[in-house]
C-alpha cells in the first residue's frame, strides 16, 4: 500500500466525525458547565490589557494572549475560510463561527487547568499546560498514577512533533509560496535562509522575547488585516446583507449556492465549517494554555478569562469577517468561480482582495506573511515546552536547532507530508487534553463559581507553586 495514501487516509479518520463530535461536544458541555462563561467577555477584554504585576509569572497576561494569538491567526484563517466556503458552502461560515462561540469555554477551561497546575523549573521560571495537569491534578502522596502519566507525555510528545509541521514548515512553505508568486526571480533557497534567520534572532532568546516581538506584531497586523476585510465590505456593500442572509439559509438547507459551484447541503456545510473552525481557534487542542502558564495571574481564572478573548478575536471576529467578504465578493461576482481562476482557497482570497484597487493586494500579502511568521514564533515556544517536559532542560537547544532547519526546509520544499503527519499529531494531541479537561471540569466549575460568579477576580490564590527537580 502507498505510505502517502495510508497517512492520507489516518489523516482524514483522525479529523473525522469522532474528532468533531468529541470537540464540539466538549465546547458545549463546558460551556453550560462553566455557566455560561462567554457572557464575562467584556470583562475578559478588560482584564486582557490590565497589567498584574505583583503576580507570579514570566510575561504579562497581554503578552501570553498576543503569543498565543501570533499562533492561532494564522494562514489557516484566511484561507482556511475560503476553503471552508469551496467545500461546504456559505452556510460553513455560521457553523465556523459557532464553533468559535463555544469554543470560548473550552479556552476558557483549558487554561484554567494549566494555570492551576503549573510548575516552576531550577531558573523560576514558569511551566505549565496540559502535560502538568495530569501530572499534578491526580497526585496522591505526591505521585500521579500510571495513566495520567501517560496522557501527559502523549500530549507532549503529539504537541512536539506537531510543532515542526503546522508551526514550522507549513508556514515557512507558504510565505515562499506568497512571495514567489510575487517575485519569481527570488530563490527559494534564499527566502527559506532570510525566514531562518529571521526566526532564530527571536526563538532563541526564549519566551520573553517571543511575547515582546508578538506584542507588537500581533495587533499590527491583526488591525491591518481587518481594515482591509473593512474596505472590501464597504466596496461590495450592496452585496453584504443578501450575502449574511445567504450564509444562514444554506447552513440550514441543503441549497446550492452559486450555481452549485461550491459544495453544499446541511451536512457538509456542519462538517467543513466545524472542521475549519477547530483548526482556526485551536480550542481543545491545548497549545494556548502552554504559554498562558507562564502569565503573571493572581489566580487561573483571571488568565482563563484573558486566554478565552484569543478565540473570539480568531473566529468570531476574524473568521466572520473574511467569511462576509468573501461571500459578498462571490455575489457581486458571479462568474468568478466560473473563470478558471479559482483552484483552491488562496484563490478565492486573492481574488477577493485584488478587488481593492493598488493596496489590496499588497495588503493580503504581507499580512499572510506576518501571520505565517508569528505562527512560527508562537508555535515554536508551545515544542519547547514540550520538550523541555519529555527530555529536560538539555533537550531545548536541539530542538530549537532542529526547529529552524525545518523552516529552511519548508521553504525550499518538503512536500506535504510533513503537513499531514502533524495535521494527525494536532489532533492527537486534542485527544488527551479534552480528557483531562473534562476530568477536571468539576473542580473547574467549582473554583469558577467563586473566582467569577462570586465577583472574587482580585483575590490572590496563595497556593505555593512547586519547583520542578531539573531532569
Amino acid at each position: 500500500m502507498d505510505i502517502v495514501q495510508f497517512i492520507n487516509d489516518i489523516d482524514a479518520f483522525v479529523w473525522g466525525p469522532p474528532m468533531i463530535v468529541l470537540l464540539l461536544g466538549s465546547h458545549l458541555f463546558l460551556t453550560i458547565r462553566t455557566g455560561f462563561i462567554q457572557r464575562k467577555l467584556p470583562t475578559a477584554i478588560k482584564l486582557s490589557v490590565t497589567k498584574d504585576p505583583d503576580a507570579p509569572g514570566d510575561i504579562s497576561q497581554f503578552g501570553a494572549l498576543t503569543t498565543a494569538l501570533s499562533a492561532t491567526i494564522g494562514t489557516g484563517n484566511i484561507v482556511g475560510v475560503a476553503t471552508a466556503i469551496l467545500a461546504g458552502g456559505p452556510g460553513a461560515v455560521l457553523w465556523m463561527w459557532l464553533t468559535g462561540v463555544f469554543g470560548i469555554a473550552t479556552k476558557y477551561s483549558e487554561t484554567y487547568a494549566a494555570v492551576k497546575y503549573r510548575v516552576r523549573d531550577h531558573k523560576g521560571n514558569m511551566l505549565g499546560g496540559a502535560m502538568y495537569a495530569w501530572r499534578r491534578g491526580f497526585e496522591k502522596d505526591g505521585k500521579a498514577p500510571w495513566w495520567a502519566m501517560l496522557g501527559a507525555g502523549a500530549f507532549a510528545l503529539f504537541a512536539a512533533i506537531a510543532s515542526f509541521g503546522i508551526g514550522s514548515a507549513v508556514q515557512s512553505s507558504a510565505m515562499t509560496g506568497i512571495i514567489l508568486s510575487n517575485a519569481p526571480g527570488i530563490p527559494a533557497w534564499g527566502i527559506g535562509l532570510a525566514i531562518a534567520i529571521m526566526v532564530s534572532i527571536v526563538i532563541f532568546g526564549g519566551v520573553k522575547v517571543i511575547s515582546k516581538v508578538c506584542e507588537k506584531l500581533v495587533p499590527f497586523m491583526a488591525i491591518a488585516y481587518v481594515w482591509g476585510c473593512i474596505m472590501i465590505i464597504g466596496i461590495n456593500w450592496e452585496y453584504v446583507w443578501p450575502a449574511i442572509c445567504l450564509i444562514f439559509e444554506c447552513a440550514f438547507t441543503p441549497k446550492a449556492a452559486f450555481g452549485g459551484a461550491v459544495g453544499s447541503g446541511l451536512m457538509m456545510a456542519l462538517q467543513f465549517g466545524c472542521a475549519r473552525g477547530l483548526f482556526s481557534n485551536e480550542s481543545g487542542l491545548g497549545s494556548a494554555p502552554i504559554v498562558a502558564s507562564a502569565a503573571s495571574t493572581r489566580n487561573p481564572a483571571r488568565q482563563a478569562l484573558v486566554s478565552m478573548t484569543g478565540t473570539f478575536w480568531d473566529t468570531v471576529v476574524i473568521c466572520a469577517l473574511t467569511g462576509i467578504v468573501l461571500v459578498s465578493t462571490l455575489i457581486a461576482n458571479p462568474g468568478i468561480l466560473d473563470s478558471g481562476q479559482i483552484h483552491a482557497g488562496a484563490d478565492l482570497t486573492s481574488a477577493a482582495f485584488a478587488s481593492i484597487p493598488y493596496i489590496g493586494t499588497p495588503i493580503l500579502v504581507i499580512g499572510m506573511i506576518l501571520f505565517a511568521y508569528s505562527t512560527i514564533l508562537g508555535w515554536s515556544y508551545y515544542g519547547n515546552r514540550c520538550v523541555a517536559y519529555l527530555f529536560g532542560k538539555h533537550g531545548v537547544r536541539p530542538y530549537q536547532v532542529l526547529y529552524v532547519v525545518v523552516a529552511f526546509l519548508g521553504a525550499i520544499g518538503i512536500g506535504d507530508l510533513v503537513w499531514t503527519v502533524s495535521d494527525i499529531t494536532n489532533a492527537l494531541m486534542a485527544v488527551p487534553n479534552i480528557i483531562v479537561v473534562l476530568l477536571l471540569s468539576g473542580l473547574i466549575a467549582r473554583e469558577t463559581k467563586h473566582y467569577v460568579w462570586d465577583k472574587n477576580l482580585e483575590e490572590t490564590d496563595e497556593t505555593p507553586i512547586p519547583v520542578l527537580e531539573s531532569k
